[in-house]
């Protein structure tokens, strides 16, 4: 039975699903150009909400350490206001980078602890500390990769 709602988190929680669904996307995502044109429409600051509570992080702490803005910025900002391109790239590619570690570890809280927890082949930093910058990004998903294939990490 646990095997089955494993599942089920495992699928419900898609790039789409984690930045509020097509309702709040404004559009399906199938492709890699879907989440470039999601990109340079911007984000909603609903979206924005959606992965910071799924992280389960205060919006000042992401805002702040992982977008390098204000948190009064977002805050003025009213559910339906878009953010830059380059604010939006990157929530999207941090994620893509949860996705993954949705399907490698199965599980919500998992996935939160993990990103949360410092990590040896990280230098000791928690994968959390690496997503303001796209190496960060990049460096953690590879980490997944390796889980995912059974090599320690």
């Amino acid at each position: 039975m646990a095997l089955s709602s494993k599942k089920e988190i495992k699928t419900h929680w898609t790039i789409s699903s984690l930045l509020g669904g097509p309702d709040t996307v404004g559009r399906r995502i199938k492709t890699e150009f879907d989440l470039i044109a999601l990109s340079n429409d911007g984000l909603t600051k609903a979206s924005l909400d959606v992965l910071i509570a799924f992280l389960g992080i205060p919006r000042k702490q992401f805002a702040e350490e992982l977008l390098g803005m204000s948190v009064k910025t977002i805050e003025r900002k009213k559910s339906d206001d878009r953010l830059d391109r380059h604010t939006s790239s990157h929530v999207i590619e941090i994620a893509k980078v949860v996705e993954h570690a949705i399907t490698v570890f199965e599980d919500e809280e998992k996935v939160r602890d993990w990103l949360a927890t410092p990590n040896r082949a990280l230098n000791n930093l928690c994968p959390l500390e690496l997503f303001y910058m796209p190496t960060g990004l990049a460096l953690v998903n590879t980490i997944l990769g390796r889980i995912e294939e059974g090599v320690y990490s």
